[in-house]
């Protein structure tokens, strides 16, 4: 196992000003202080899923909405992602995961790829969720996979509570993080792919 993967990493714009750190080999834990409630909520599913520690301070314009705030957070944990995980030698690679809640069920699937692609098949029963837009999950998402360079496949199989529905994602999101990015000790060194390059 790599000894060290862990990130910090900041990022500030005129926007937002960021910083995430992580631990891919942590215990779940979490601090998390975006600004957005129903967000924090959603980013401690895959801690505690994904048994990633996670810290994020995040200060944004929410004055206009949480938009920047939500897209930029997931621009930086995808950065903080990738400079943990380094050269991926002897990871696992792929990952996935299904995750019900009551009536909900969602399926995540991850490839390590190094090829920013998001597949995003969610109808959400809802528009809003409390005060935020479920618009911006899909943004967060696309803004981390394009900074993680990951491969990600999310759908929403079934749901009637957008609550629900979105819950589901980030709970099976985290659970696929942490198999794709679980070294595999049969793999010690060497990197998951026939090109030999991630």
């Amino acid at each position: 196992m790599t000894p060290m993967r862990q990130a910090d990493v900041t990022r500030n714009t005129l926007e937002t000003q960021i910083t995430v750190r992580v631990n891919l080999d942590g215990t779940g834990k979490s601090v998390l202080n975006t600004g957005v409630g129903f967000f924090d909520h959603m980013l401690d599913q895959i801690a505690r899923h994904g048994l990633i520690d996670l810290e994020i301070e995040a200060k944004g314009d929410l004055h206009i909405d949480a938009h920047h705030t939500v897209e930029d957070v997931g621009i930086t944990l995808g950065q903080a992602l990738a400079k943990a995980w380094g050269d991926k030698k002897g990871l696992t690679r792929y990952g996935h995961a299904y995750v019900p809640l009551d009536e909900a069920l969602s399926r995540v699937v991850i490839d390590l790829s190094g090829r920013p692609g998001l597949t995003y098949g969610v109808t959400y029963t809802r528009a809003m969720i409390g005060g935020f837009d479920v618009d911006l999950i899909r943004e967060f998402f696309q803004g981390l996979v394009n900074h993680a360079g990951m491969t990600l496949h999310i759908d929403n199989l079934r749901g009637d509570n957008s609550h629900h529905q979105a819950e589901t994602i980030f709970k099976a999101f985290g659970r696929a993080l942490r198999v794709a990015a679980s070294p595999d000790p049969r793999m010690a060194g060497v990197t998951p792919s026939t090109k030999g390059v991630l």
